[in-house]
């Protein structure tokens, strides 16, 4: 097996003192160094391609391409890039509801001036994950003065009408995400730096879930963690679980029980609560009927 990486100088100089018992003494023209690690040969070139040949290979280039993506280099270009993303005006979207058993999926594009930049920074913008739901039903009011935006709810109703093996949850998001981001770049016509969404299909499979869909939105730049790079999405994803929080307690005012979130043992007992008290039926209302939680709280089992 034969692997090739390219590595920066502070990689290489780390590369050098790791390996400096273990270096051969033949000589590799233009090579730094030739060493051996158990079953594995390590070529270091000036040229800063790293090879690593052996059955071991995988293993040891997988050490390296980890320390190289911690060097400050990396970390500096990491900066410069989630700075171009982060201080520029953009339209981002993001989903909340995804993971929990009760509950709607709410699908939110914001669009963000680069002139706004510094007002959603001061108010706390960011990863609404880290941000407490109490948090986010303050500042959200704040937030929606500043950005536009365009949200969609999907009630559990129809999420489960609508799913079936060839409609799987990442072909429902694709949509939802190409609904709202569609519409609010033909309604409110922004002009923007880039159109964001946080990845959860790669860019080919996202439009492939697309097909046979009018209006698509395209030139959108997809990028895992967006919430942390990108204010817009980051926004959407505020606004998303604002919403989401105001339909959850709705549905638990309406069932005149709490319902917990996410999709956990809590969860089950109060899905057998709800079963006694109103029947089977009322989960296809309620719960996504997919989720595992159904099979345990039903007590089935499917094979």
């Amino acid at each position: 097996m034969n692997i090739v990486i390219k590595v920066n100088e502070e990689t290489k100089k780390k590369m050098i003192d790791y390996y400096k018992d273990k270096v051969r003494d033949k000589k590799i023209p233009y090579a730094i160094f030739q060493a051996q690690e158990e079953d594995t040969v390590i070529t270091l070139y000036e040229s800063g391609k790293a090879m690593f040949q052996g059955t071991s290979a995988d293993v040891d280039a997988a050490m390296w391409t980890t320390v190289l993506d911690n060097t400050k280099e990396k970390k500096e270009e990491e900066k410069k890039i989630n700075k171009k993303y982060h201080n520029c005006s953009s339209v981002g979207s993001d989903e909340v509801g995804t993971g929990d058993y009760f509950g709607p999926i709410v699908v939110t594009a914001a669009y963000v001036k680069k002139e706004d930049v510094e007002k959603l920074e001061k108010l706390g913008v960011g990863d609404s994950k880290k941000i407490t739901d109490e948090k986010i039903k303050k500042m959200t009011p704040e937030l929606i003065k500043i950005v536009k935006y365009r949200s969609m709810i999907l009630t559990n109703k129809e999420y489960n009408e609508k799913y079936t093996k060839d409609i799987n949850m990442n072909k429902i998001k694709a949509i939802l995400h190409n609904k709202v981001l569609y519409q609010i770049m033909e309604e409110e016509k922004p002009k923007v730096d880039y159109i964001v969404v946080d990845e959860f299909a790669r860019e080919n499979r996202y439009y492939e879930y697309l097909k046979g869909i009018p209006n698509i939105q395209r030139n959108i730049t997809f990028m895992t963690k967006a919430e942390d790079k990108n204010l817009a999405v980051a926004s959407a994803s505020i606004i998303s679980r604002y919403i989401f929080l105001k339909e959850f307690d709705k549905l638990s005012d309406s069932l005149h029980i709490p319902l917990p979130k996410g999709a956990g043992k809590d969860v089950d007992k109060i899905g057998e609560e709800i079963v006694e008290k109103y029947g089977e039926e009322k989960l296809k209302e309620i719960a996504k009927v997919n989720f595992k939680n159904t099979d345990r709280i039903l007590h089935t089992m499917i094979f």
